[in-house]
């Protein structure tokens, strides 16, 4: 798949790293305050959102890598395939804590458990945007 230019330079991957993590913040705490005013409706609410916006922002950005800016980047350097098959496996983490959350929510409702895997997926997030910065640029 072809790469945009976004992609490709550090200081736009950075921004749009900067913007999905912030905004990922943002509605975390959203989903926090909720939570802690015992209002579980608003708390169920915002975390439908906050899931929507993880799967068609952050997610649906690491596939854009996946898709084409990985493979870019191992055939200009084959050095860095293991760094790349470690971002990979970040990315799998954060569709694995994300499907987790779905489930418990159908299982068990929602609860505390799924505020600590929310803020679970904003560290590996954090964690995985600043070293594939450091790594790939």
């Amino acid at each position: 798949m072809p790469v945009g230019p976004s992609l490709r330079q550090l200081h736009a991957h950075q921004a749009i790293h900067d913007g999905g993590l912030a905004g990922a913040k943002s509605k975390t705490e959203e989903v926090e305050r909720f939570y802690a005013s015992g209002d579980l409706e608003l708390a169920e609410q915002a975390t439908n959102e906050l899931l929507g916006y993880w799967e068609s922002r952050i997610l649906s950005h690491a596939d854009a890598e996946e898709d084409g800016f990985y493979q870019e980047v191992t055939e200009k350097n084959p050095d860095l395939q293991e760094a790349v098959v470690q971002l990979k496996r970040d990315h799998e983490l954060m569709r694995i804590v994300v499907r987790s959350i779905h489930e418990l929510r159908e299982t068990s409702g929602w609860s505390a458990a799924i505020l600590h895997k929310l803020y679970a997926l904003l560290e590996i997030n954090e964690i995985h945007s600043r070293e594939e910065e450091r790594l790939l640029f």
